[in-house]
């Protein structure tokens, strides 16, 4: 297959809100065309002339809940949330509670999979493993832990299971959203607040606590991009 060509934007330093608002433009853009295609009798999907993404991005901090999250794995009542200067909102991506802010790498892949592989799984996967090989090149060993989303060190272990990467998406048309969330010098306290990813007893970590010094996030979207390009055969513009 071809190489697909995916738009990388860096969006900086934003606002949940207007993150979210920008993401469900580019999907409804895809879904839109798609629906047009249609009409017109068009169904190869690399005759439809939707458009791949990958954003990256940073958030003040946040609270976010999946549609099928439990809001009691908020553990601050929310009229507090607003004096510790930290926004809240459910959203429609899969997943339960996480958190984002600075120093944190927000991935959005806003994704056509006609074009890739129609196999949410396997895009689930692809990501986690671009993941653990940017882990890999710091000499980090990330793994998957069994029935549970996400990048994780020693995840076998009842003391140091600790989680590095949440992925949370939502899929229409085969037109994917949301996505992962990668603790980079990310302020980890905001955790204790909340129960994250809806996985009790298991602690949350960051490239910079595993390391023991902070990391260029510059640096880490660098690799981040190169492995995305690898694993899903795509041309980055």
């Amino acid at each position: 297959m071809d190489k697909q060509a995916v738009t990388f934007s860096d969006w900086g330093r934003i606002a949940y809100s207007d993150a979210w608002q920008k993401q469900e433009e580019l999907l409804s853009f895809n879904v839109g065309t798609k629906i047009s295609a249609r009409q017109e009798n068009i169904f190869d999907p690399f005759k439809i002339n939707t458009e791949n993404h990958l954003v990256f991005c940073e958030h003040p901090p946040v609270f976010t809940l999946g549609k099928s999250g439990d809001i009691s794995h908020l553990l601050i009542a929310e009229n507090m949330l607003k004096q510790k200067g930290i926004e809240f909102y459910k959203t429609n991506r899969g997943g339960d509670i996480t958190f984002h802010g600075p120093e944190q790498i927000v991935g959005y892949p806003i994704l056509d999979l006609e074009k890739f592989s129609t196999d949410i799984g396997l895009f689930l996967r692809n990501i986690e493993e671009v993941i653990i090989r940017t882990l890999n090149d710091y000499g980090i060993k990330g793994q998957r832990s069994s029935g549970e989303t996400g990048v994780w060190i020693e995840p076998e272990s009842k003391i140091n299971a600790r989680k590095i990467c949440a992925i949370g998406v939502r899929c229409s048309r085969w037109v994917t959203m949301h996505g992962f969330a990668f603790n980079i010098n990310t302020d980890l306290s905001y955790f204790d607040m909340i129960v994250p990813c809806g996985i009790q007893n298991k602690k949350v970590t960051s490239l910079e606590k595993e390391l023991g010094k902070k990391i260029s996030v510059n640096e880490v979207k660098v690799k981040l991009i190169k492995h995305f390009a690898d694993l899903f055969n795509a041309e980055i513009i």
